[in-house]
């Protein structure tokens, strides 16, 4: 199934300058049990996660132009749902930066250019969430459920467990194992295409919008309410669990899983 619309492109300017210097490494081992999730939280820099064994292992290898890479601290906070990992950068006057999980905690970088870019090993069944503003996101080869966002940069999933997504500039590929889930997934990006895998025996409530793109799913879609090139609300399979996919500029794809 097909929709096309055809419309404006948005171009984004690439700003270059001379090469950063690396400074030392961070690294951290540790457990975290199945279920629970370890989280890393950046603003400058690139997360990469990939399949491990035993324990968590995580790098953090930080890079400036101008500003004093000790001045960024790597903090470890430990809670009941895991561990968080964050960049945490000098404060802004009263105002204080602190690592905390989801949603919480603060982390403005005051004009500071230092960019931290992290590896984890995550083993299996442990959860991951990657969240940074200017930076890729990257999830390969997991086991458990994985929640990646960003502002500035792409991001890409596999995992046999569930994904979500979001960015505001840039594409979003992700490829997903499990065929239930019980709160809605959410993708959403602004300058960007979506690219999402499934399995084939994948049950859902489908709501997919975009206004300069395609939409296109190897599904068959039982659609329900209005059919519209740019908006599309239907059912695969059985239906039940929500899925939502969102973009202003890009296509919306989604791919059954070989």
């Amino acid at each position: 199934m097909r929709f096309t619309t055809l419309g404006p492109l948005v171009v984004a300017a690439a700003l270059f300058a001379r090469p950063a210097v690396a400074q030392g490494e961070f690294h951290w081992k540790g457990q975290v049990a199945a279920g629970k999730t370890i989280e890393i939280k950046g603003v400058n820099g690139d997360i990469d996660a990939v399949a491990g064994s035993g324990e968590v292992e995580v790098t953090a290898v930080k890079h400036a132009h101008r500003s004093d890479p000790d001045e960024v601290k790597i903090q470890v906070v430990q809670h009941d749902d895991g561990v968080t990992i964050c960049a945490v950068y000098p404060s802004d006057g009263d105002r204080e930066n602190t690592c905390e999980t989801g949603e919480h905690g603060r982390m403005s970088t005051h004009d500071n250019d230092v960019r931290v870019n992290f590896t984890v090993r995550v083993p299996a069944g442990v959860r991951f969430a990657g969240h940074t503003v200017n930076g890729e996101v990257e999830a390969a080869n997991l086991s458990g459920d994985v929640e990646a966002h960003s502002v500035n940069g792409s991001i890409r999933v596999s995992t046999s467990g569930s994904a979500e997504a979001s960015t505001v500039n840039g594409s979003i590929t992700a490829s997903m194992g499990r065929a239930q889930w019980t709160d809605a997934l959410e993708f959403h990006t602004v300058n960007g295409g979506i690219t999402l895998n499934l399995p084939p025996n994948v049950s859902t409530e489908v709501r997919a919008s975009t206004v300069n793109g395609d939409i296109e799913t190897d599904f068959p879609l039982m659609v329900t309410g209005r059919l519209g090139p740019r908006r599309v609300t239907g059912t695969i399979g059985s239906g039940g669990r929500r899925l939502a996919l969102e973009t202003v500029n890009g296509s919306i794809r989604l791919r059954k899983s070989s």
